[in-house]
């Protein structure tokens, strides 16, 4: 027995510095973390970036230092090649078996730093148009412009296209119009054309145009087109208030906006 204790302590005597050149690096390493992880807040912070953007690049950097102090301090006691092909091999069955979740995950750190849209913005999101009210790492979440609430997968939002109607501080406007047959187009466009300047928003450049495109059935039509300051207002209420105008200046000056005509020919059998 007495042999037994004597091998014991003189093995751990034997062990001592790997133990204590361990809990250094552990410690080191926990320091470390601990320092680059706030190191970074305050970077990102005076960047002015996103506060979900730095709290996850935070503690992406904080765990992945310690986790590297951590196999540090075991290389000490073993060779932890092996085990780290273990891992690596039950990380990709695992991967396997939820890429999808993993493929969203992915997809909502790439959204989190290249911010194409932050909560509140007006978007067009995988065929649906609406208010973004969450950006999670797995679903991008959004109220729907009627109302509807859509959590759409982050892989999803990634891989379409996105249309951000809040950054386009300009929009334009198209606004098709008929006048009769026997209206003069010249002086139709010009009407049209001085109405649209009284839209509240309403930009001269890039400059206004009204094209005569279509001889319909009852009309000859043009289409309006002109630019909006959407600080000022929205493209719904610009359309609205220009529709509005156009027609009073039109009647004003006696121009008629015919109604579809449709003559139907009778036959009758004598």
């Amino acid at each position: 027995m007495p042999d037994y204790i004597s091998q014991f302590l003189d093995r751990i005597v034997a062990e001592l510095p790997n133990v204590v050149t361990a809990l250094l690096i552990f410690i080191a390493s926990l320091y470390l973390a601990r320092l680059l992880s706030n190191l970074l807040k305050r970077v990102l912070t005076k960047r002015e970036a996103d506060l979900e953007v730095t709290l996850l690049l935070a503690t992406i950097t904080r765990w992945g230092i310690i986790v590297a102090g951590i196999i540090t301090a075991l290389q000490r006691f073993f060779d932890v090649t092996a085990f780290l092909a273990g891992l690596g091999i039950l990380g990709f069955t695992i991967g396997f078996a939820l890429q999808n979740i993993m493929q969203n995950f992915v997809s909502g750190v790439i959204l989190l730093i290249e911010q194409p849209f932050d909560v509140g913005d007006a978007v067009e999101l995988n065929g649906y148009g609406g208010t973004v009210l969450t950006i999670s790492l797995r679903t991008t979440e959004m109220r729907t412009f009627d109302g509807l609430i859509m959590m759409i997968p982050n892989a999803d939002v990634l891989s379409n296209a996105i249309t951000n109607y809040t950054r386009a501080d300009r929009r334009r406007i198209e606004l098709p119009v008929g006048v009769s047959y026997g209206s003069d187009p010249a002086i139709a466009r010009q009407i049209v054309l001085e109405a649209i300047q009284n839209v509240p928003g309403y930009i001269g450049d890039p400059e206004s145009m009204v094209v005569f495109h279509t001889f319909g059935g009852s009309s000859v039509d043009m289409t309006a087109y002109f630019w909006i300051d959407t600080s000022k207002t929205n493209p719904f209420a610009a359309k609205d208030t220009a529709l509005e105008l156009i027609k009073a200046a039109l009647e004003k000056k006696g121009i008629e906006i015919p109604f579809p005509i449709t003559t139907v020919y009778m036959q009758s059998e004598s």
